[in-house]
């Protein structure tokens, strides 16, 4: 699963690198997730700006990935096309994250820390 990561002390960026998150690469993106986010940032934010398709299982990935920060870090999206923010609005998941019209406007929320 390819996820690039990026940010400061205050925000972490995951940018997934890939067009879909479904059931064939939810074991590796939440293995990868968790990688990438062992430490660091309180606030964690994944661009979804390259994934044009989600499945359940991918839905069940992100839910897990955010699971994994714990209580005290939080976990927020960007970048949503519509076939993937159709899921979360279906789901009723978008009432669960903070989504984020792109990454400049998650950089403009966090960058005071």
């Amino acid at each position: 699963m390819n996820l690039e990561s990026s940010g400061t002390s205050d925000l972490q960026i995951v940018a997934v690198k890939e067009a879909r998150i479904d059931a064939a690469v939810a074991i590796r993106f939440k293995d990868r997730m968790r990688e990438l986010t062992a430490s660091g940032a309180p606030h964690v934010v994944l661009d979804l700006g390259e994934v044009d398709f989600m499945d359940s299982s991918g839905l069940g990935a992100i839910v897990a990935a955010m699971k994994q920060l714990g209580a005290t870090r939080r976990l927020d999206l960007a970048a949503l096309r519509p076939n993937v923010e159709k899921v979360f609005r279906l789901t009723r998941m978008d009432s669960v994250f903070t989504i984020h019209d792109d990454i400049a406007q998650a950089h403009a929320i966090y960058a005071d820390g």
